[in-house]
């Protein structure tokens, strides 16, 4: 591994990627330390985007433009969506979609290793949900494309309310559903990468 990320560096380095740079390199997962190597020129703007989306993301969960569920819910498709948005304009459909998928991959790992994203250990259906949103976000635009911010974050949050993405199905007081509607106890829910959660339309109004 130490010689991996011996030869990532040099790499890295001759590709015009600073040392300081090199140091949050390290810190990521391999699925995604394998996304900046085959595109080192594309990373910085990939994190600025990225960061980009969780600040628009926490805004949006301020307001009543959508359900303020973070993980699993609307806001949680618009974080998405957004960001693959956004990464197609900037660095084009292939890479976006590249760097979506590595970040599921990433969370595979997390699930391996207990570790929380947004609040729960990820999931298979999250996966599914994110994946499917992703592509509805590179849907959205194009690369190059001049669309204003605040147009795509409307365009994000119209294409969820016309029930055009997937959310995780729950009720009203936030406890998972199965798609027969039965409430899912949360230790059934611990340890597992496949569950019985359900996956319904971005529209879907909880009773």
């Amino acid at each position: 591994m130490k010689k991996i990320l011996f030869l990532s560096f040099i790499f890295l380095i001759t590709s015009g990627f600073s040392q300081s740079n090199f140091k949050k390199f390290k810190k990521l997962s391999s699925p995604k330390k394998w996304w900046v190597i085959f595109h080192p020129f594309k990373a910085k703007k990939a994190l600025q985007i990225s960061n980009e989306a969780k600040k628009v993301a926490d805004s949006i969960r301020k307001t009543n433009l959508l359900d303020k569920d973070h993980a699993g819910g609307q806001v949680d498709a618009f974080r998405h969506a957004y960001w693959m948005a956004r990464l197609r304009q900037e660095l084009g459909k292939s890479a976006a979609r590249s760097l979506g998928k590595a970040h599921e991959k990433e969370n595979y790992l997390m699930y391996k290793k207990r570790k929380l994203e947004e609040g729960i250990v990820p999931d298979e259906i999250s996966s599914e949900m994110d994946l499917f949103n992703n592509e509805i976000g590179l849907s959205l635009t194009v690369k190059n494309c001049k669309t204003p911010k605040n147009g795509l974050i409307y365009k994000v949050v119209n294409t969820i309310t016309q029930g055009k993405m997937k959310v995780i199905k729950k009720n009203k007081k936030g406890q998972f559903l199965t798609c027969d509607g039965e409430i899912i106890k949360p230790k059934s829910l611990h340890g597992k990468w496949k569950n019985n959660k359900c996956l319904v339309s971005s529209d879907y109004k909880r009773n």
